[in-house]
Order: C-alpha cells, then structure tokens, then sequence
C-alpha cells in the first residue's frame, strides 16, 4: 500500500492551487455566492435579475456559475448594491503574526443559509 501525502488546506483554494491574486479570487467568488444567493431567496428568474442588476441575462448565468472573469471586484459590489445589500469595506491593520495583508468578504450577522438538500425522487 503506497502512502497518500495529505496537505491541510489553507482556506483559499485559488492559494492551495498557486495562482496569483488568489485573495482577490476567493473574495469575487464568495461575493457572488452571496450575490446569487440573493437571487434565488427572492425566487428571482435570471431575466429578472439581469433587469435589477442592468446587465443581460447570459451575465447572470455565468455569475451564478462561477465564470467571475469579466466582473470586478467594484461590480460585484454594485450588483449588491442594486440587490438592497449594503457593502462596508474595512481598513484595519494586520496582526503583526502575518507577513502580509489579507482581502476576505465577511458576511455581517444574520440567519443562516439553510444546507440545501437534493430533492428526492418520487
């Protein structure tokens, strides 16, 4: 039996993968989650969507599925904005601990997202 290296994650896949701006990656990725969360909570279609957040409805589908190349960081925000969600961007300094700084999205206190569960075959 050959022995499997394991390698403990980092928290940031788009780090763990060695790509560059891997903190900007994961921030535009959870800030899209969000963003279709909200979409599907409201029960919204993509076209109507798409009309909220003034873009065409092929941008909302590759937001909601995770092709974030054409959307920056500054949309995204606006995507939020025009969805009623406030977007609060905090200075701080970094704990001496760490070489360098850090971009993350934290999600302000709220109710939970429910684990959505497959449906089940009739």
């Amino acid at each position: 039996m050959s022995d499997i290296k394991v390698t403990r994650s980092s928290g940031n896949i788009f780090k763990d993968l060695g790509l560059p701006d891997a903190d900007e990656l994961l921030a535009k990725a959870d800030l899209a989650i969000e963003i279709s969360w909200i979409i599907r909570d409201r029960g919204l279609t993509q076209t109507e969507a798409a009309e909220i957040l003034g873009v065409d409805q092929a941008k909302v589908s590759a937001l909601m599925r995770g092709k974030l190349a054409g959307f920056s960081m500054e949309r995204l925000y606006r995507f939020l904005n025009a969805l009623g969600r406030d977007v609060q961007i905090v200075v701080k300094p970094k704990p001496k601990s760490r070489k360098d700084g850090t971009l993350r999205v934290v999600r302000a206190a709220g109710p939970r997202r429910p684990v959505r569960r497959a449906a089940k075959a009739r």
